[in-house]
This record gives structure tokens, sequence and C-alpha cells, in this order.
């Protein structure tokens, strides 16, 4: 029972359920202190001291029954739930079927008496099916599941136990008896099948503990497309932690760069009164705050890099003199209202309930045209406009008349583009097209590198 303990909390760990050495003592002592007579009780000391974090409830749920679950489905013998006359009538079917492989007809034996597979049954099958080869990754097991039942003849029963239902049928055996009769042997095939897919779980999640668990990826660097919902809640978390970092950097910059640098003609102008001699020092005024437009691609593919740029940039407020933010799948939608009205996590919240995913066609010419229209005082020449998106625009006009014309207009218009310029051109990009038209283009594949452009923008404010 030990080793069971102990290859259950390394798979643990191995699946990422992050378990130290004192909270592995306490799993330990309590399951002796409890025993395993009482299998509830039993299976609460683990969890209570194993699983810290909810995300990590559904990760105990699954490896749980594969290191101590019994194995053994429940199966019944069907021929004793049968009268003698409909045990005669079901001999004589199976006799009637002896064109069937031996193999094959020993396995509906099996079936029919309900007697599960053996381990030496289970493990020739498994061999079979090159188990032991496996690399001990869980996306193997549906794989592996589905060799073994090849294996074992499962596909074939299926199709026995239904000619055999026909045949019995034709015998005589009412409708009702015979739809009995199959519900009986379904139950024990899905038994046997049960009992393949925990040996193929368990067999994988041994090979899991046998390996020291792999360093998770820095979330940092993980791209954003490849984000698992399990773990937006870590994300969230961390860019809150890397909004207060960067607030903290662009003040201290701000506060350094109050004075400027020094400014000659002032100096000399301010102190002609003292006969040109430069007792008061001058200095150049800069504009240190940036104003802020964002627009914002709200698609399916982008939802998570919009969702980190809005609470970043909302969450510095204190160090931009303004903003005004859009977003866009087929027209633009103006959101800035939201972030007035609540505080930046409450307000990302809501805009992207109020804006869902589904089956629209993203149309940034179209959105752009409706910026223009409404919305182009925003723009003047103390603002710096961020477009969010991956300049796929389903092949609409691009309206790169516009993008000029904001730039233009702007201090400088700048591109946040998650996809590589490998990527550019191709399919329904316009990307190229709207890399002229900018002042720049950020690659923000990570949250990293989202970071790091906003802190670029605020250090050139």
């Amino acid at each position: 029972m030990d080793k069971r303990m102990v290859d259950f909390i390394r798979a643990l760990r191995a699946a990422g359920v992050r378990i130290s050495l004192a909270e592995s003592q306490d799993a330990m002592f309590g399951t002796d202190h409890i025993g395993v007579g009482n299998q509830t009780y039993f299976r609460s000391t683990l969890k209570s001291t194993l699983v810290k974090e909810r995300r990590d409830h559904n990760m105990f749920e699954y490896f749980y029954p594969l290191f101590f679950g019994s194995n053994t489905p429940p199966m019944e013998n069907i021929p004793d739930n049968l009268t003698q006359d409909e045990r005669d009538m079901l001999e004589q079917a199976l006799r009637s079927l002896a064109g069937q492989m031996q193999a094959l007809r020993d396995l509906m034996d099996q079936m029919l008496q309900g007697r599960p597979f053996s381990q030496d049954q289970l493990n020739e099958m498994g061999e079979n099916s090159g188990l032991e080869q496996a690399s001990g990754d869980m996306y193997q097991r549906q794989w592996f599941e589905r060799r073994m039942n090849s294996e074992a003849g499962l596909r074939q029963l299926q199709q026995m136990i239904e000619d055999l239902i026909e045949m019995l049928k034709s015998m005589g055996m009412s409708d009702e008896k015979a739809e009995e009769l199959r519900e009986m042997m379904q139950m024990n095939m899905d038994g046997l099948s049960e009992q393949i897919s925990n040996h193929v779980g368990l067999s994988l999640a041994e090979r899991m503990a046998e390996r020291e668990p792999e360093p998770k990826p820095d979330l940092m660097d993980v791209p954003l497309r490849r984000l698992e919902y399990a773990d937006m809640e870590q994300i969230r978390d961390e860019v809150r932690r890397l909004a207060a970092r960067l607030r903290s950097r662009a003040a201290l910059r701000q506060r350094r760069a109050k004075d400027g640098t020094p400014d000659l003609r002032r100096t000399m102008r301010s102190n002609m009164k003292y006969l040109g001699v430069p007792l008061e020092l001058k200095h150049k005024r800069r504009h240190v705050k940036p104003a802020l437009v964002l627009i914002c691609d709200m698609s399916t593919s982008m939802r998570y890099c919009v969702e980190f740029l809005l609470t970043l940039v909302y969450e510095l407020q204190d160090v931009v003199s303004k903003t005004n933010s859009f977003v866009f799948i087929s027209d633009l939608v103006d959101i800035s209202m939201e972030f007035n009205e609540h505080d930046p996590q409450e307000a990302v919240s809501n805009v992207m309930r109020d804006n869902p995913p589904g089956y629209y066609s993203t149309d940034l010419g179209n959105s752009l045209n409706t910026f223009k229209r409404d919305h182009m005082g925003l723009i003047g020449s103390k603002t710096t406009v961020i477009i969010l998106g991956d300049g796929r625009n389903n092949y609409n006009n691009p309206r790169i008349d516009i993008a000029q014309e904001m730039e233009r207009k702007s201090r400088r218009l700048l591109w946040f583009c998650p996809e590589p310029q490998s990527m550019w051109g191709t399919g329904d990009s316009d990307m190229w097209q709207y890399a002229r038209a900018s002042s720049g283009v950020y690659h923000v594949a990570t949250l990293r590198d989202l970071a790091n452009a906003v802190d670029q923008i605020l250090v050139d404010g």
C-alpha cells in the first residue's frame, strides 16, 4: 500500500499538482490512522491533505480510481437469470454460431458467465498492443484503449451479440426477453471495456510516477493561443502583479524626467536680467504621460490577448493621461464608458461578457470606417493609437487609407500583432499593408511580449 500511495502522489505531481514533502507525509500519516476499511474516509483523507487548489480537484478524481479502484467491474452470470428453456435456447443459438473463431467464442462464454479479465489476460493484451513501450503521457490513453479493445475482440463481440439476439428472436424468444438479455450482455461487455480502460490508465499513470515531474513553463512565456482554461485565474493574477510593477517603474521614470533636459535657449532668455550669467537653469518640458486610443480585435483567436491588454492598460491609468478604448469583430464598439464607471477587473469582465464570440465575420475595414465617422476627433498630435489584432480581414476592404490618416493625425500608430511575420500576407491577412501604414509593429505572442510592448510605450510617453 505504501508503494501505491507513493506512486499515486508522484503521478499527481507529474500531472502538475503541487504537493510538498510535508503534505505527502500528512497523507501517509492520515491514511495510516484512518485505514483502508472505509473507502469514503480514506479518499477524503487523501484529498484533504494533497489537494489545495480547486483546479486540481478534477486531476485527483481522474487518478484516484486508477490507483485505488478495484478494477473488478460489476458483472453477472447471465445464464443464472434465465429459465431452463431459455438456457437451452441460448446454448442452441451459440452452437449455431460455430463458424466464429474459437477465441471469440471463448470471449462470448466469458462475457455470458460474468468473468472479468484476469491480470494475465490484461498483461498479454497490453503487451500485444505495445502498452509496455508507452511514454507515460495520459493523452495516449484513448489510443491504447482502442488498440486493446481491438486485441480483445470486443468489436467483433458486439456484432456477435447482435447476431445472437436476432437468432434467438427467430427461434421464438419474445422481443421483451431478447431485449432484456441484450441489456445484460451489454452491461457485462461494458464492464470488460471499463476494465481495459482502467488497466491502460493505471499503466500510464505508473509510468508517469516513475519519472520526475517536468518543470512547468513560465506562464509569461506560454503562447497566448495555447493557454489552457485551467491557467486563466493564475494568468489574471499575474497580469495584476505585472501591472503593479509597470506602474511603479513608469512613476519612477516620470519623477526622474520631471525637469527634462536643459534648454539652452530658454536658459539664456531667462537669465538676461543677470547679464547673461546662467544662474537659473531652464529645462525642456517633456510630455511623459501618453494619451492612448486602443482598438482591439475581439474575435475568438484574440480574446485572451484583448483581456490582458485591457487589464494592463487600465491598471496603469495613473501613469497615462487619457485612454479611449474600442473593440470590434464585424463593427466597432466603444467600451470606454465601462472603464469610467467600474474598476478595471469588473470592466474587463463586463466587456468580455457583452461581446461574446460567435459566428461573426471579422471586418477591421468596416470598423475603421466607423471610427473615422464617429471618433476621429479623439486623435491628436499627442495621441498614441494601438491596434491589437492579427490583420486578418476575411477578404474585406482593409481601408488602409483610414489607417494612414490615423497615423498622420496621431503621434504614432502602433500594431500589436500576435502572428509572426512569416504568417503575414497568408490567406486573408492584410498585415503587410497595415504594417506599412503604421509607425511600428510589436510581436505580442506571449504575456511577456505584451508587457514589454506596453512598458516601451510608457518609457517613450
